[in-house]
């Protein structure tokens, strides 16, 4: 089972099998490492000063993306939050609640020692930048950083994991941390899908708008017999790394019924994206999202075997053995 990064938070419930409209993240693996997750404490600490330093020195590994050495610290670390932008990038400015793609190493202040890197794993972090989500020391020192940005920041355990610490991690409870966080790319609800146009020729399949505005694209049904088997075509074909069957996705995307076209779920009117992994979804989900590059929409045409079929999810407005159209944009994956 691949290692997770401890800095992530365990949610109280998971994306269910019978799959969406639900916004908590893929927890499946959260348990396999230690990450900057969300203190346990559940209390509030006021907000931090942020201050200039003291930082220990970056010794290695000095470039963007590249994994660091971090010196000892020296001395007393502070009391607040100690922030300094190493390399600032030019890309979107990061705001609380957003999502992150980033490659991170954090370690003890007073012995160096690395607890959790996402270098050695080659998977970058992909997660929500919200209270309760993460350790609050990154929501502050990374909020109004640019993606591209290299972020060096020491977090006291008032803002990290409180007394109680990291047992797993081997962080104690009064042990300050020190992180650099390379900020690949943010997301935000306008977030949307970016490539390359493609024809969408088939009279008897949905057609779905190409707008990159991050408002939802229109699907227009058509008047035709539903196909029986799966349909997983690209409306926009961008360049990204494929998805696995077993990464978990960030997206934006719209669920309307192939009978009537009514819209009985969307990212867009939560004004939310979503984040899981595709082996905690529908079957149809799964399916015609693997193999299918980042940065993309893709109509999705689920039939009932591979949907919710005779037992759609209470309340939803889906009826038994309903077809299903989704329009995905596939932001980043994990």
């Amino acid at each position: 089972m691949r290692r997770r990064s401890l800095l992530i938070a365990v949610p109280t419930g998971l994306v269910a099998l019978a799959g969406c409209g639900d916004d908590k993240s893929d927890t499946s693996k959260a348990a396999d490492s230690a990450s900057p997750s969300a203190s346990a404490s559940g209390s509030a600490a006021p907000p931090p000063k942020i201050v200039d330093g003291p930082l220990p020195a970056i010794t290695a590994g000095a470039k963007f993306d590249e994994k660091p050495t971090v010196a000892k610290g020296s001395g007393d670390p502070s009391k607040q939050l100690a922030v300094k932008t190493v390399i600032a990038g030019g890309g979107k400015a990061v705001a609380e609640n957003d999502y992150i793609q980033a490659n991170y190493l954090g370690q003890v202040w007073s012995s160096a020692k690395v607890f959790d890197n996402s270098y050695d794993r080659k998977t970058p972090l992909l997660i929500q930048l919200a209270q309760g989500t993460i350790i609050d020391g990154w929501r502050y020192a990374l909020t109004g950083k640019k993606a591209g940005s290299r972020v060096e920041f020491s977090v006291p355990p008032t803002w990290g994991y409180g007394t109680q610490g990291n047992t797993q991690a081997g962080i104690k409870g009064t042990d300050t941390l020190v992180f650099v966080v390379d900020i690949q790319d943010a997301f935000n609800s306008k977030s949307s899908a970016k490539g390359k146009d493609v024809a969408q020729g088939d009279a008897k399949l949905p057609k779905v708008g190409t707008n990159t505005d991050g408002k939802a694209p229109s699907i227009d049904v058509p008047k035709t017999d539903a196909p029986t088997k799966l349909v997983a075509d690209y409306v926009i074909e961008g360049d990204g790394e494929e998805v696995g069957a077993d990464s978990t996705v960030l997206v934006q995307y719209k669920g309307v019924l192939w009978d009537t076209g009514k819209e009985f779920d969307s990212t867009y009117s939560r004004n939310a994206l979503t984040s899981f992994s595709l082996q905690q979804v529908v079957k149809g989900w799964a399916q015609g999202l693997t193999g299918k590059k980042v940065g993309s929409r893709v109509l999705i045409v689920i039939p009932p075997k591979l949907g919710y079929g005779d037992s759609p999810p209470s309340g939803s407005g889906i009826k038994k053995d309903s077809v299903l159209v989704f329009s995905v944009d596939i932001l980043a994956k994990m």
